[in-house]
């Protein structure tokens, strides 16, 4: 996918890295919204994964405010469920060292 230019092809990123850095803004605030309603598990980068992978793969010519957009309109519900599922076989370690 070529990733995002602006109107008029004013803006263009190097790498996807560049464009996440461009977005966190809106992620970070997407995430405000989220803790306020109680979830504190869901992160900016499951945002960017679950849209780059649901939403934005089947895109041909997104602008930072259509992703913007998907960002803020993106369902907490949709958000949660990605994430449970991402991380349902996620393995937790009893730490056996003595450090006490």
């Amino acid at each position: 996918m070529n990733w995002v230019s602006t109107m008029n092809n004013e803006i263009k990123f190097k790498n996807l890295q560049e464009l996440y850095e461009r977005i966190l803004p809106a992620l970070k605030s997407k995430v405000k919204e989220i803790r306020r309603k109680g979830i504190d598990y869901i992160h900016e980068e499951d945002i960017w994964n679950y849209l780059k992978r649901y939403k934005w793969t089947s895109s041909r010519s997104l602008d930072l405010g259509d992703m913007v957009n998907d960002i803020f309109n993106t369902e907490i519900k949709e958000l949660d469920s990605f994430v449970k599922e991402e991380f349902k076989d996620l393995r937790r370690n009893i730490i056996k060292e003595e450090t006490i």
